[in-house]
């Protein structure tokens, strides 16, 4: 089997190619990535030389190299997407081209190429956010609701995926993950910003108070998910993939964060909210689960300790990107 994996040279792209060349040796992976300031194919340097792995810079946007990459392709894995949000407040205009224009043109395209299945990454900041002192959770059934330029965007995408569905009949599935966090994070992210800032004796941002509420997800398991959608999921669905079951602030992660490093509370610097700040998501995957068997194998303070101690032993990656 084929694959396209857009975007692989980011973060969970990147963590994507690594966990299904291990535990899909026969398996050939085409990297489609643009190289963006959050793209570093440095990521990829240890399996380069695999006969199964191959890289092409280029654009999602780009019909003629979406059409020339997709050829003889059986399976799209669609990470490819501008995903901060402060940037998408900062200037919205290149995550509607990539994450909505991007989006259209690979649908397209994997429709031409007759594609088995096209698997699209979205997030939960679809759904908008939840009430702080709430128990609700976000399901398949939550309406969309977002509230950021760069949630709008993957909303629009998720629904272009859909349409393609239920009009052309292409395979699609879905999913909708929470925060990622682990190796490779490209450090501007809250993990691994406050990790390598401590590295560098600097204090950690926290937004206003602290108290926002996000559903961390370790970003192996969120390659695990994914592997068993597209290998067990029925074509059309949408799944929910979370990592937590309790609620935990943005704050109490800092504050696990320095326990782990052996730092006080004297490293935290509270700045300035940033605008339409979501105050809290929260994920129900029970029905990833009972359908596909699917669930976190890593509880939330073991995968930290193992990302922290990653982030301590490869200085020589994030140094350069700071």
């Amino acid at each position: 089997m084929k694959l396209l994996v857009t975007g692989g040279a980011g973060f969970i792209g990147t963590n994507f190619i690594h966990y299904w060349l291990k535990n899909h040796t026969d398996d050939q992976i085409v990297n489609f990535d643009k190289l963006t300031y959050a793209g570093n194919i440095e990521n990829l340097k240890s399996i380069e030389s695999n006969p199964n792995y191959s890289f092409v810079q280029g654009d999602i946007v780009n019909k003629k190299m979406v059409d020339d990459v997709m050829t003889g392709i059986d399976i799209v894995v669609h990470f490819a997407a501008e995903s901060h949000v402060d940037r998408s407040i900062a200037d919205a205009s290149p995550f509607v081209m990539t994450n909505v224009v991007g989006t259209q043109v690979l649908l397209e395209s994997a429709l031409k190429h007759n594609i088995k299945r096209f698997h699209h990454i979205s997030t939960d900041e679809v759904f908008g956010a939840l009430e702080l002192e709430s128990d609700k959770k976000f399901t398949i059934d939550s309406p969309y609701d977002p509230h950021s330029p760069y949630s709008a965007s993957k909303a629009g995408s998720d629904h272009l995926v859909r349409a393609y569905f239920d009009t052309y009949n292409l395979p699609i599935t879905i999913s909708n993950c929470s925060n990622n966090f682990g190796p490779y994070h490209f450090p501007e992210k809250l993990i691994p910003l406050a990790i390598t800032n401590l590295l560098e004796g600097k204090k950690v941002p926290v937004y206003g108070d602290g108290k926002y509420v996000r559903d961390w997800l370790y970003v192996e398991d969120h390659c695990r998910a994914i592997d068993m959608i597209l290998t067990k999921g029925t074509v059309g669905k949408t799944y929910l993939v979370g990592g937590q079951t309790a609620d935990i602030s943005n704050l109490e992660v800092i504050h696990k964060i320095l326990n782990v490093m052996n730092k006080s509370e004297e490293s935290i610097e509270y700045v300035t909210d940033r605008p339409g700040h979501d105050r809290r998501y929260a994920i129900d995957w029970s029905k990833t689960k009972e359908e596909l068997g699917w669930e976190p194998q890593h509880d939330f303070e073991s995968a930290l300790a193992k990302t922290i101690e990653w982030y301590q032993n490869n200085i020589d990656w994030w140094k350069p990107l700071k």
